[in-house]
C-alpha cells in the first residue's frame, strides 16, 4: 500500500510524517513564550484564530541547535485531536512510499531514540527516510501540558 509522506529535514537527516497527519506547513512566525513549559516548547502561535503550541524538533530530540532561517518551517500536525506545530529546518517534498518499505527502526538513528520513530524507509537514492511516531514525539503527559497552554 502506498503512503503519502511529507519529507522534512533536521540537519543532514530526512524525516517523514504521513500527509494525513499534517494540516499545514507554515513559514516561521512570531511566537509567544509560555512560562513553565519544557525547553523544547518554543511557545504558541495564533494560527487563523487557533492558539497552537509549537515545539522545536531539534531540541525535542536533543540535536544541536541551529538558528532559524528562511528555510525553517512549522509543520502543523494533529496529535490526539490537538494541533501542534513542529519546527523543522526545511520541508521540501511529498513522496509516496510503499508501506512494506518501512522497516522497524534500529535502537538509535541520527541520535534519536527508537521510541520516537515509526520506522525507517530506504529511498531510491539510498538515503534513509526516518518515519516519526508522532504519538511518542508528544507523549500523553506533554499533550496534557500543551492542552493547558491553550486555556
Amino acid at each position: 500500500m502506498e503512503v503519502k509522506v511529507v519529507v522534512f529535514a533536521l540537519g543532514s537527516e530526512r524525516y517523514g510524517v504521513e500527509v494525513e497527519k499534517i494540516n499545514t506547513i507554515e513559514r516561521m512566525m512570531p511566537m509567544t513564550r509560555v512560562p513553565k513549559t519544557p525547553a523544547f516548547v518554543k511557545g504558541v502561535i495564533n494560527l487563523r484564530g487557533v492558539v497552537t503550541p509549537v515545539i522545536d524538533l531539534r531540541e525535542r530530540f536533543a540535536l544541536a541547535m541551529k538558528e532559524y532561517d528562511e528555510n525553517s518551517r512549522i509543520i502543523i500536525v494533529s496529535v490526539e485531536e490537538m494541533e501542534v506545530g513542529l519546527i523543522v529546518d526545511s520541508a521540501n517534498d511529498v513522496i509516496e512510499i510503499n508501506e512494506e518499505e518501512i522497516e522497524d527502526p534500529p535502537e538509535v538513528v541520527g541520535g534519536i531514540k527508537a521510541k520516537y520513530l515509526r520506522g525507517v524507509a530506504k529511498l531510491q537514492d539510498d538515503q534513509l527516510l526516518i518515519m516519526l511516531n508522532l504519538h511518542e514525539v508528544l507523549n500523553r503527559e506533554e499533550i496534557i501540558q500543551l492542552e493547558n497552554i491553550e486555556e
